[in-house]
């Protein structure tokens, strides 16, 4: 088995403004595994909030993990390995997605096939990122132009104050109009607990779906003043970062969202919808500043899924790789062995 990196520089259409900061641009680092003929592909998208902030980092962290020897070890080997050395679950993911897609290859499936999954079904959430209210309507505007478009998620907790997430909210309802596209919010934790109560009852009004982590990872202990009561169905997403979690917050939530980012890959994917089905909870798949390498594997396992937010790739000013794509709103595989996506050639950057 010879592993190889590529570093990638991602550049967004749309800069994406969440209660944390905003991103323009990011350095993904891509795995090519070649065994036997074959080639497959993982993809780490880094984060500060994730164990590695950089592409560096986290080749050198798998760098770590290879040079521990893995080639004889079981995809759940590797993962056990992975929690051992404690490498940083943004780089877990890459050779976890890299492991599954050249498990299904060899088997000449796909990888939803290979799991036992059906195929995805349901509708991607498109992401509205926090903006003033002119930008939003141009943007929804934009996003709504194409047709096969049902769903937004709205980015909310902004630095300036729930007045102001008001604003971006009711410019949305205004752009959406008479159009029957759901409106998803996700705070990601940019509200006190004061705040989230508020704002849960004011957009239940107005014809918001669901809440996401409305408050700070750290928070949860307050969950369950907010639970009770709740207008609005509560996910959590950073708060929810392994399976563990689930089994630690199911009492005071409605659904979990999980990515490969934040878990590790397709193992840990796995063993977190597992756990939240168990508690009755609604499932949702989300992703960060992934291409379509990431994105395909998220896919192949979101047949199962209730919520799903596939869609960085579709913000990508190009996207460097192909796989995934958009059919009838859903963010679809396409009929390849393993997960179908690949690093496009001439975005290869071998590191040595």
């Amino acid at each position: 088995m010879v592993i190889k990196f590529h570093t990638v520089n991602l550049k967004k259409k749309y800069p994406l403004q969440i209660s944390r900061g905003v991103n323009d641009r990011s350095q993904n680092l891509v795995i090519e595994i070649k065994k036997d003929g074959i080639t497959a592909w993982g993809e780490s998208a880094p984060g500060k909030t994730e164990g590695a902030s950089s592409a560096k980092e986290v080749k050198d962290h798998l760098i770590r993990l290879i040079n521990s020897d893995i080639n004889t070890l079981s995809i759940y080997e590797v993962h056990q390995r992975c929690k051992d050395l404690n490498i940083p679950r943004c780089a877990q993911a890459a050779i976890d997605v890299a492991l599954w897609d050249l498990k299904a290859k060899e088997a000449k499936m796909s990888l939803k096939d290979l799991l036992g999954l059906p195929s995805p079904q349901v509708p991607s959430s498109i992401t509205v990122g926090i903006n003033p209210p002119e930008i939003i309507k141009e943007r929804v505007e934009i996003i709504l132009s194409n047709p096969q478009v049902k769903a937004l998620k709205i980015k909310l907790g902004s630095p300036k104050g729930i007045e102001y997430d008001q604003l971006i909210y009711s410019q949305v309802i205004e752009s959406v109009g008479k159009s029957n596209v759901a409106i998803r919010v996700d705070a990601n934790g940019g509200w006190s607990l004061d705040e989230a109560q508020f704002m849960m009852k004011w957009l239940s009004q107005r014809k918001a779906e669901y809440i996401e982590q409305p408050l700070i990872e750290g928070d949860e202990d307050k969950l369950k003043f907010l639970f009770k009561g709740r207008p609005l169905p509560i996910f959590i997403d950073e708060s929810c970062r392994v399976a563990e979690d689930v089994a630690n917050f199911h009492h005071n939530v409605d659904g979990i969202n999980l990515k490969l980012m934040k878990c590790g890959g397709i193992t840990e994917a796995i063993k977190i919808l597992n756990v939240a089905k168990s508690h009755s909870l609604k499932t949702m798949i989300g992703c960060m500043s992934e291409s379509s390498i990431s994105i395909s594997a998220g896919a192949s396992i979101s047949g199962i899924i209730d919520y799903v937010d596939l869609d960085s790739h579709y913000n990508l000013d190009p996207d460097p790789s192909e796989g995934s794509k958009m059919e009838n709103g859903i963010t679809i595989t396409n009929s390849k062995y393993g997960h179908g996506a690949n690093l496009k050639k001439e975005y290869y950057d071998k590191i040595d």
